[in-house]
C-alpha cells in the first residue's frame, strides 16, 4: 500500500497562558493522498484553522506542538526547523488565508506579490517572474491580466482578490493546498466560481486540497472526504456522501440539520431551522477525559461525561469512523 502524501498522527497543540498550559488540539489524526480533496468541518473555535497553522508551522508565539507527528513525504514537520519550514511554505505546501484584503500587502502591486514567491522559491529573475505572474492571473481567470498585474489590492473586487490569493498559493505548484474559508464574505455566485477554479487547478496540478469550512454546501461541492471537528478533537471522518447521507455523531447530525433547504411545502416553509443547543465549551476544558459534546447532546449518558470515546468504525462503511459512545446507526 502506497504511503500517504501527508499523514498526521495524534497531533496535539497547547497554548501557554497566564493560567498555565491549555490544550487547543487533542490527538488529531488524518491522512491525505496526492490529488485528494478533504474538508475540515465544525463551528468556529473547534480547531480547524489551528490544525492548518500547525501544518504550516505558523502557530502563534504562545502555541506549540505538544505531541504527535506531521509526516510529509517521510519528513516530520512537527520537529522541522523554521529555516526548513520557510523552504516548504509557499513551495510544497501553500495556504489561502481567510481574508484576502488583509492577507495581501496594500502597498505592493498584485504582480509583485505573486512574483516574489517565484523569485524566492524558484530563483526566477524579475522579468521572468513578472511574465509568470501574468500567466497565473490568466489561469485564475482575472480578465486583462497583462494590465491588471500592476493593480494594487484595493483596485480589485473581493472575488478578484481571492483569485490573486489562489494564484500566489499555486505559483510554485504545491503538492498540498490549504484553503481556509476561501469564500468568506463572497456572494454565492462568486463562491461557486472560486470552488470550480480550485477543483480545476487542483486536478490539473494533482494538488491535494484541504478545505476548512463550516459550510456543508461547500463541503458537498468541493470535498471527497470530510473530517468533523469539535472542541479540538476529531469526532467523525469518512466519505462526504456517506456522512451526509447517514451522519453517525450527534454533532454532525446537528450541523447538517442546520443547513437551510428550499421547500415548496407551505407548512415546512414556516418551520424554524433546527439549532444545536448550548455552546462550545471553554478552551480550558478541551483536554478533559470525557465527550466534550455531552452537555449539548440529547443521547448523553453517564459514561459520556466521564470517559472519552475512541474513534470506531461505522458498520457497513469501511472508511467511516466516529468517536461517540452512542452513535446513530444507519442514519436513524
Amino acid at each position: 500500500m502506497a504511503t500517504p502524501l501527508l499523514e498526521v498522527r495524534d497531533l496535539g497543540v497547547r497554548f501557554t497562558t497566564r493560567d498555565g498550559q491549555v490544550t487547543v488540539l487533542d490527538d488529531v489524526s488524518f491522512t491525505l493522498e496526492r490529488g485528494e480533496r478533504i474538508s475540515f468541518v465544525g463551528e468556529s473555535g473547534c480547531g480547524k484553522s489551528m490544525t492548518a497553522l500547525a501544518l504550516m508551522g505558523l502557530l502563534p508565539a504562545m502555541g506549540q506542538v505538544s505531541g504527535g507527528s506531521i509526516n510529509f513525504k517521510g519528513e516530520d514537520l512537527a520537529t522541522a526547523s523554521e529555516a526548513r519550514m520557510r523552504q516548504i511554505r509557499g513551495n510544497e505546501i501553500s495556504m489561502i488565508f481567510q481574508e484576502p484584503m488583509t492577507s495581501l500587502n496594500p502597498v505592493f502591486t498584485i504582480g509583485r506579490q505573486i512574483a516574489e514567491v517565484l523569485q524566492l522559491h524558484r530563483g526566477l529573475d524579475r522579468r521572468t517572474a513578472r511574465a509568470r505572474a501574468i500567466d497565473l492571473l490568466e489561469a485564475v481567470r482575472i480578465p486583462n491580466a497583462a494590465a491588471r498585474v500592476d493593480d494594487y489590492p484595493h483596485q480589485l473586487s473581493g472575488g478578484q482578490r481571492q483569485r490573486v490569493m489562489i494564484a500566489i498559493a499555486l505559483a510554485c505548484e504545491p503538492e498540498v493546498l490549504i484553503a481556509d474559508e476561501p469564500t468568506t464574505a463572497l456572494d454565492v455566485t462568486v463562491q461557486a466560481e472560486i470552488f470550480a477554479l480550485l477543483r480545476d487547478l487542483g486536478a490539473k496540478l494533482e494538488t491535494a486540497i484541504i478545505l476548512i469550512t463550516h459550510d456543508m454546501g461547500a463541503v458537498a461541492q468541493m470535498a471527497e472526504r470530510m473530517l468533523v471537528m469539535y472542541a479540538g478533537r476529531r469526532v467523525e471522518e469518512g466519505r462526504v456522501a456517506d456522512i451526509i447521507k447517514a451522519p453517525a455523531h450527534p454533532y454532525t447530525r446537528g450541523l447538517i440539520a442546520c443547513v437551510p433547504h428550499i421547500s415548496t411545502d407551505a407548512t415546512r416553509r414556516l418551520e424554524r431551522l433546527p439549532e444545536i443547543d448550548g455552546i462550545v465549551p471553554p478552551i480550558t476544558s478541551f483536554g478533559r477525559d470525557a465527550c466534550l459534546f455531552a452537555p449539548r447532546c440529547g443521547r448523553a449518558s453517564e459514561v459520556c461525561h466521564g470517559e472519552r470515546p475512541a474513534p470506531a468504525g461505522v458498520a457497513g462503511h469501511k472508511a467511516h469512523s466516529v468517536a461517540c459512545w452512542h452513535p446513530h446507526e444507519g442514519g436513524a
